[in-house]
């Protein structure tokens, strides 16, 4: 499996257009999952025009491409043999969240009509970079980052608010991942009084 994937996501000015166009380079989390399987009727709550659906079905789909690439990078470190027992475990609950979330998403992209996309055969992440566990959890660390600030850009972007709510929740998903894996390489887990 290789795989090589940079994730960026500093752009805290992202607009409905930008995102929709740099979706495959957005990761949502666990949390705005997890609040979406909270609400059953959201998908028929349906938004004035199909095309603000549309929207928050590619939205989601995005979202439904960087869960499953999240699950395959925990995968990958989880089978790289560099990690302890524990951090391993950690690694695994993690991979099971992002799991929960893309079946959600996929769930509630067919709510609205739309159809989920498919994952790949494979990433390209940076497999040659990783040699130690601190490598592995960096990365992982980067991704869930990555996410934090994804979801903070998505907020915003959807016409139907409940599911402005459910990426909200995810956010705060994210931001405890990233806040562990930062505390497992012995870093300050929350750094900062704000999110970008």
């Amino acid at each position: 499996m290789n795989r090589n994937t940079t994730f960026s996501f500093h752009s805290p000015q992202l607009n409905r257009r930008t995102f929709l166009a740099k979706g495959r380079r957005l990761t949502l989390s666990a949390g705005a999952v997890a609040l979406l399987a909270g609400s059953p009727g959201l998908a028929s709550q349906a938004h004035a025009g199909e095309a603000s659906t549309e929207d928050d079905a590619a939205i989601l789909n995005t979202a439904l491409g960087a869960e499953r690439e999240a699950i395959a990078a925990y995968e990958l470190g989880a089978a790289s043999g560099l990690l302890s027992a524990g951090t391993r475990a950690l690694a695994l609950t993690f991979r099971d969240h992002h799991r929960a979330h893309a079946d959600l998403l996929a769930s509630t992209v067919e709510q609205l009509g739309s159809k989920p996309i498919e994952a790949p055969d494979s990433y390209d992440f940076p497999v040659s970079r990783l040699r130690t566990e601190v490598d592995v959890v960096r990365f992982a660390a980067s991704l869930e980052q990555g996410a934090v600030s994804a979801y903070l850009g998505a907020v915003p972007l959807f016409a139907n608010r409940d599911l402005s709510r459910a990426a909200a929740s995810i956010l705060g998903d994210e931001a405890m991942h990233w806040a562990v894996l930062r505390q497992a390489l012995g870093e300050e887990p929350v750094p900062f009084a704000f999110v970008s």
